[in-house]
C-alpha cells in the first residue's frame, strides 16, 4: 500500500503564494487573527493524523470492510479508535461557527483537512464527512432549539450526521419520491419510508446518528415542490439533550460494493419514526442544496485525493523499479536495467498525474476560498459575487475533478504494470474507491446537464461571463510577460472560443432541446480543461516569479513550471476533439430507433 504523505509544500503554496489566504482571512468577520503561524500549524497537526492515524487504516479497512448483523454495523478495527481521536484533537469543529460551539475558522481549512483526509483514507473520512452537511444545513435552516439539540452535537463530534434523499424507485429524480411525513400532535412528524445508498447511515463509531430526510407532507403537491426536509434521529433525545430511547429507524442492509469498502452504505427503513421539520414545509429541496453543495466539493475532494494518492504510489514504483535501457542510452549504468521513470511514456502518467492532482487542488481551494466569502464576509456585493461563481464552478469541479481523478487513479495502476493489478500493492484499491465518486452526489452527465442547461444556458452566459472575464483579465495583466507567453496566448484564444462554443450550443438548442444533453458532457469536459489551465498558468506565474527573486526552493518551483508546461502541450488540446465532438450536433446519438441497439 502506498505510504501517504501529506503535500504540505504544495498546500502551503496554494494557501499563501497563489491564494493569499491570510490577507482573504482579515477581509472575513472575526477571521483578523487567522495568520500564517496558525495556518501552518493546522496543516501540521492535520496532517500528523493522516499521516499516522488514518492512511495505517486504509488497506485493512478495506480488507476487512463493514460487519452487518441484525441492523448493527460494526466498521473495522481501529475505526473508532480513530474517530475518537480525530475528536479529541477538536477536528469536527474546526470550521463550526463559535456560537453553535466550533472554533469559528474559515472553511477553506476545514477543505485542507478534508483533502488530507480523503487521500490517506477515504473510507473512514466518510463517517465525519457527511456531518459536515447536516452542520451547514442546521446552522442555515434550523430553529434556535434544533441547533441547540442536535447542531451543537454534530459540531462536537458526539454524533454523526447523513443524509437521506435516494430511493429504491428514484435517484436523481427526487420529485417522485414516496417517503411520508404525518403530523403528530407534538407538533412531530412521523416518517415512513426507504431510503437507499445512505453513507454512514449506521455504525458502531457514535452513540446517535442524525438523518436529514427528505419526505412528503399529506397535503403536498406533487413533484419537486412537495419535498420537505425533516430531523430525525436514530436515538430519541430529551428535552435536555440527554439519549433517550429508539427511534424507529433501522438499517435494513448493506451494500456489497466494489470500493469504498469500509464505509457503511446503507438501506435505511423509516417506520412512522419521529421526525422534525426543518425549514418551510414544501421547501425541503432548496433547503438540501446547502446540503448538496457541501457534498458536491466535497466529492469533487475525493477525484483530487484520488489522482495525489495513486501520483505518490507511482513516482515511488517508478523511482525503483528496473525495466529496459533509455532509448537515448542507459541513464544508470551502474544499474542492471534503468529505473522506468526514465521512459517517456511512464513520464506522461505521472505528469498526467501531478498535473490533475495540484490543478484540481487549486479549484478546490479557490472554491473554498469564495465558500468562505459566502458564509463569513462582510460584503453583501461580495457574497453574492462569490455565490455565483460557486453556483458556476462547482459542478466542474465535482464532475471533472472524479473523472480526472478515476483517470489518474487508472495511470498509476498502470505504471506499476502486473504489479497494479495485486491487491497487495493497494493501487488497484485506489480504482476501486473513487469510481463511485463520478457517481453519487449527481453523475458526470447530471453534472453537465446543470452546468450548461441551469447555469450556462438559464443566465444567457452569465455566470459563464462571471468566469471568462477573470481569465480575459489575467491573460490581458500577464501578454507583455514573456515568461509567461507560452501559457497566456493559448489560454487566452480558450477562453475566446469557450465563449464562441457556448454561442453555438445556445443557437442549436433553438431549435431542438437535445442539443443541451448532447453537448453536455463534452461541454463540461472542455470547461474543466479550460478552467484547470488558468489555474496552471496562476500557479507558473507566482513560480517564475519565485525563480527570479532567486528566493530558494529552486526544485519546487521550477517543477510547478514544468508541469504546467506540460498541462498545455498534452492536457488542454483535448479542447480540440472536443470542439469537434460538441459541434456534431444531436443526430448522431438520437436518429437510431431504440429497437435497433440490440440483436440478439
Amino acid at each position: 500500500m502506498p505510504a501517504y504523505k501529506a503535500p504540505r509544500r504544495d498546500i502551503q503554496f496554494l494557501l499563501h503564494e497563489v491564494f493569499d489566504a491570510e490577507e482573504h482571512y482579515k477581509t472575513l468577520r472575526g477571521d483578523e487573527d487567522v495568520n500564517r503561524d496558525l495556518v501552518d500549524a493546522i496543516v501540521e497537526e492535520a496532517a500528523k493524523f493522516c499521516e499516522n492515524e488514518l492512511a495505517p487504516l486504509n488497506r485493512s479497512g478495506d480488507e476487512e470492510g463493514c460487519g452487518f448483523d441484525n441492523g448493527a454495523v460494526t466498521t473495522p478495527k481501529g475505526f473508532k479508535e480513530a474517530y475518537q481521536k480525530y475528536v479529541e484533537g477538536g477536528w469536527p469543529a474546526l470550521s463550526a461557527s463559535v456560537e453553535d460551539g466550533g472554533q469559528g475558522l474559515p472553511n477553506s481549512l476545514g477543505i485542507v483537512m478534508s483533502e488530507m483526509m480523503g487521500t490517506a483514507n477515504w473510507s473512514w473520512g466518510m463517517y465525519p464527512g457527511l456531518s459536515h452537511g447536516a452542520i451547514k444545513t442546521l446552522e442555515q435552516h434550523g430553529t434556535h432549539e434544533q441547533k441547540e439539540t442536535f447542531l451543537t452535537r454534530l459540531i462536537s463530534g458526539e454524533w454523526t450526521g447523513t443524509m437521506c434523499l435516494t430511493e429504491p424507485h428514484c435517484g436523481t429524480d427526487l420529485g417522485i419520491l414516496r417517503t411520508k411525513a404525518e403530523p403528530n400532535a407534538d407538533g412531530s412528524y412521523a416518517i415512513t419510508g426507504t431510503k437507499i445508498f445512505i453513507s454512514a447511515g449506521e455504525h458502531d463509531m457514535v452513540d446517535n446518528i442524525i438523518h436529514i430526510v427528505l419526505a412528503r407532507l399529506p397535503d403536498a403537491p406533487k413533484g419537486t415542490k412537495g419535498i420537505s426536509l425533516f430531523i430525525v434521529p436514530k436515538m430519541n433525545v430529551n428535552a435536555d439533550g440527554s439519549i433517550a430511547g429508539r427511534n424507529t429507524v433501522t438499517c435494513g442492509s448493506i451494500e456489497h460494493k466494489m470500493g469504498i469498502k469500509a464505509s457503511a452504505t446503507c438501506v435505511m427503513n423509516f417506520d412512522k419514526a419521529k421526525g422534525f421539520l426543518i425549514g418551510p414545509p414544501n421547501r425541503g429541496l432548496n433547503c438540501m442544496f446547502t446540503f448538496m453543495n457541501t457534498a458536491r466539493v466535497g466529492t469533487a475532494i475525493q477525484g483530487v485525493s484520488a489522482a495525489e494518492a495513486s501520483y505518490q504510489g507511482a513516482l515511488t514504483y517508478a523511482k525503483d523499479r528496473l525495466a529496459m535501457r533509455a532509448l537515448t542510452g542507459p541513464k544508470f549504468p551502474n544499474k542492471e536495467a534503468d529505473p522506468i521513470i526514465v521512459h517517456p511514456d511512464v513520464r506522461r502518467m505521472l505528469l498526467t498525474q501531478k498535473a490533475f492532482a495540484e490543478g484540481g487542488r487549486a479549484l478546490i481551494y479557490y472554491l473554498a476560498q469564495h465558500s468562505d466569502i459566502v458564509e463569513q464576509g462582510k460584503d453583501e456585493d461580495a457574497k453574492k459575487a462569490s455565490d455565483d461563481m460557486m453556483a458556476f464552478l462547482t459542478p466542474i469541479a465535482k464532475a471533472f475533478c472524479t473523472e480526472t481523478g478515476l483517470e489518474a487513479a487508472n495511470h498509476g495502476v498502470q505504471v506499476f504494470g502486473g504489479h497494479g493489478f495485486i491487491r497487495e500493492w493497494g493501487m488497484e484499491q485506489i480504482v476501486r474507491d473513487t469510481r463511485i465518486a463520478t457517481l453519487y452526489e449527481g453523475t458526470t452527465g447530471v453534472q453537465a446537464l446543470d452546468l450548461l442547461g441551469r447555469k450556462v444556458m438559464l443566465t444567457q452566459g452569465g455566470l459563464l461571463k462571471n468566469f471568462t472575464k477573470l481569465v480575459h483579465k489575467f491573460c490581458k495583466e500577464n501578454e507583455s510577460n514573456a515568461a509567461l507567453r507560452e501559457f497566456v496566448e493559448p489560454l487566452a484564444a480558450a477562453n475566446k472560443e469557450w465563449g464562441d462554443v457556448t454561442t453555438q450550443i445556445g443557437m442549436k438548442a433553438m431549435m431542438n432541446q437535445d442539443e443541451i444533453g448532447a453537448a453536455a458532457v463534452d461541454y463540461l469536459m472542455y470547461s474543466g480543461y479550460i478552467t484547470l489551465a488558468y489555474f496552471w498558468a496562476m500557479m507558473a506565474k507566482v513560480a517564475s516569479e519565485k525563480l527570479a527573486e532567486g528566493t530558494g526552493d529552486t526544485g519546487f518551483y521550477t517543477a510547478k513550471v514544468q508541469t504546467a508546461r506540460f498541462y498545455f502541450k498534452r492536457i488542454l488540446p483535448r479542447t480540440k476533439s472536443l470542439v469537434e465532438t460538441m459541434n456534431s450536433g444531436v443526430n448522431s446519438l438520437m436518429d437510431m430507433e431504440v429497437d435497433n441497439f440490440g440483436f440478439y
